[in-house]
C-alpha cells in the first residue's frame, strides 16, 4: 500500500499532538497536497539551501522539518528572499513540507522528554504543564538526578548526549546540582518555571545575555550546548520513528545540514 502526505500528517499528529504546540507556532502541513503519494521522506532541523538541495537530489517527496517554513506570513512568493527561494524550489520539485515544531518539543516522546531521560532524570515532569491536558503534558521537563553531581559533571553528560565538545556554562564548575530542567532550542524563557520548580540548573540550547545574568543572580546554573545540538539529535530519532510506522518508506535525517556556529580557537597552538 502507498503512503500519502495525509497519512504521514496523521501519524505526526498522533506522535506530537497539535494541542501541545504554542499559540504563536505554525505547525502541520505547510506546503503540498494531502493526496500526494510518498516513497521517500527526509527529516531535518531546518530547511536550508543545503538541506533543500539534498531533498531534491535524493528525490524526497516530503520534508519533515522541525522549524517551520514558512514560519511568518509571506506577502509574496518570489526569489527575492531566502524563504521565498526555498519555497519555490520545494514547490517546483513537488516536495511537501510538514512541521511538528513545538508540539514535538512537548510530546510524550518528544525532544525535551528525550533530553531529560538521556540525562538520567527520574520521572521527568513538564516545566510548564498544560491545564487539563489528558496526558498531563506541557512544555519543558524537569526531574531529579539519582544523586547530586557537580555542574561540570552534568556539562560533560550533556556534551556526551548531544555529541558536542564544548558548551557555555553559567555557575561555578563545582556547584552541586540535582534537580535539572530541560528546554530545547532557545529556552531562556523557561528560567522562571525552573525557579518555581526548585531546579538547580537549566539545560537549554541558547539564552540571551540578560537571561544568563538573571540565572546567575538567582543562583541557578545554566548549560548551553547550542540551539542546533539541543534539537538536531531528535530529528534522527524521528526519522527512525517514521520508518517504523511506515516500513515501505525510505526515511533519512538530512546528512547535509550543519550547525552554522562552531567553536574557534582564539590562541595559537604555542600559546602566543
Amino acid at each position: 500500500m502507498s503512503v500519502t502526505v495525509e497519512q504521514l500528517c496523521g501519524f505526526l499528529d498522533r506522535f506530537a499532538p497539535r494541542r501541545l504546540a504554542e499559540e504563536w507556532d505554525n505547525v502541520g502541513l505547510l506546503v503540498g497536497r494531502r493526496d500526494r503519494e510518498l516513497s521517500r521522506v527526509m527529516t531535518c532541523l531546518t530547511v536550508t539551501p543545503a538541506s533543500a538541495a539534498e531533498a531534491v537530489m535524493r528525490g524526497a517527496e516530503a520534508i519533515v522539518t522541525h522549524h517551520p517554513l514558512p514560519f511568518r506570513p509571506l506577502k509574496r512568493l518570489t526569489p527575492d528572499n531566502l524563504p521565498g527561494r526555498l519555497l519555490l524550489t520545494l514547490v517546483e520539485s513537488r516536495i511537501a513540507v510538514i512541521s511538528p515544531h513545538t508540539a514535538f518539543d512537548s510530546a510524550a516522546e518528544g525532544i525535551n522528554q528525550r533530553l531529560a531521560t538521556g540525562l538520567g532524570l527520574a520521572s521527568p515532569r513538564p516545566l510548564s504543564p498544560i491545564e487539563e491536558d489528558p496526558e498531563g503534558l506541557g512544555a519543558g521537563r524537569f526531574g531529579d538526578l539519582p544523586a547530586p553531581i557537580s555542574l561540570a559533571e552534568l556539562g560533560i553528560a550533556v556534551g556526551r548526549l548531544l555529541g558536542v565538545g564544548g558548551l557555555h556554562r553559567v555557575g561555578g564548575a563545582s556547584t552541586s546540582v540535582r534537580r535539572v530542567a530541560c528546554a530545547c532550542g532557545s529556552g531562556g524563557s523557561f528560567l522562571a518555571a525552573a525557579r518555581r520548580q526548585g531546579c538547580d540548573v537549566l539545560v537549554t540550547g541558547e539564552a540571551t545575555f540578560h537571561t544568563c545574568l538573571e540565572a546567575e543572580s538567582d543562583g541557578i546554573g545554566m548549560l548551553l550546548p547550542g540551539h542546533f545540538a539541543s534539537e538536531r539529535f531528535a530529528l534522527e530519532v524521528l526519522a527512525t520513528e517514521i520508518h517504523a510506522e511506515f516500513p515501505e518508506l525510505e526515511v533519512w535525517a538530512s546528512a547535509r545540514e550543519t550547525d552554522p556556529l562552531s567553536w574557534m580557537e582564539t590562541t595559537s597552538a604555542n600559546g602566543d
